[in-house]
């Protein structure tokens, strides 16, 4: 995939779990930085990698590839957490995208910088948005969208309904973009729409508008310190989720240890 995305910050070392790049970042970091790119005239883009969607990009090698254009892919899961203290980066934390979302508009509320929010079932996004402006007065929102359901992958081609999307987007003058509809559509779709629109951080944050609107309860913070979100999540959704987390989380430790051993 060709684009005119900015390279990566070669500053910002990375290692690779499973053959997929995670940015060694952790929160404060990665809002640190997502807030300087935001001032730049220029599209950046961020995946936020868990367990379930590194195992996508295994298993796609077109997906896989992504990530080396990424302007950033930060760990969400805590397990990648781990393996990156095990690799000696110690300065490694884990940036779960609702968490994420949460740290950059309460760094930007009181300043000039704008948020867009484009994903989410109807109505989700723009609950979310609205409860982050009431958590941090002075939050800008520059726009909310949801888009109807579609299939996104690197073969795609945007038709006239996503482009007068983007011309929303792009009329908007956004500083930040979140994106939440699921990888690896919403990690597709940004790096498709980033040079499009010319500028801004786009942030792909799945469940993160979910989390926000209320519409669907996270885990207590003890579960997601101790790496057990993905527990609370499989109770709370297990038709939609059983096989993220009772396949691929298996598999992931399989092969992880299968390459140690080889």
């Amino acid at each position: 995939m060709t684009s005119n995305l900015v390279e990566p910050q070669s500053e910002i070392a990375r290692f690779r779990v499973l053959g997929v790049p995670v940015s060694v970042v952790n929160m404060r970091r990665a809002v640190d930085v997502a807030v300087a790119w935001a001032r730049e005239n220029s599209p950046r883009t961020i995946f936020v990698r868990d367990v379930a969607s590194l195992m996508l990009a295994v298993d796609q090698p077109k997906f896989c590839a992504l990530h080396g254009e990424a302007s950033l892919v930060v760990p969400d899961g805590q397990p990648l957490v781990w393996l990156g203290k095990i690799s000696s980066h110690s300065a490694i934390g884990r940036v779960a995208g609702a968490d994420f979302v949460d740290a950059v508009c309460s760094a930007t509320s009181r300043t000039d910088l704008t948020h867009f929010f484009y994903g989410g079932k109807p109505g989700v996004a723009e609950k979310a948005a609205d409860k982050l402006r009431a958590k941090y007065p002075g939050l800008k929102i520059a726009g909310t969208l949801t888009p109807p359901m579609r299939d996104i992958d690197a073969t795609t081609t945007f038709d006239e309904s996503q482009l007068a999307e983007l011309a929303t987007i792009r009329d908007a003058h956004p500083d930040f973009v979140w994106i939440g509809i699921s990888s690896p559509k919403q990690d597709y779709w940004m790096m498709k729409a980033a040079p499009l629109i010319g500028r801004g951080v786009f942030a792909g944050v799945g469940a993160a508008f979910d989390f926000h609107a209320g519409t669907v309860k996270r885990a207590p913070a003890f579960m997601r310190n101790s790496g057990l979100e993905w527990l609370h999540r499989l109770l709370s959704e297990p038709r939609r989720l059983w096989r993220r987390y009772l396949l691929l989380a298996p598999r992931f430790v399989w092969l992880l240890l299968r390459s140690r051993n080889s």
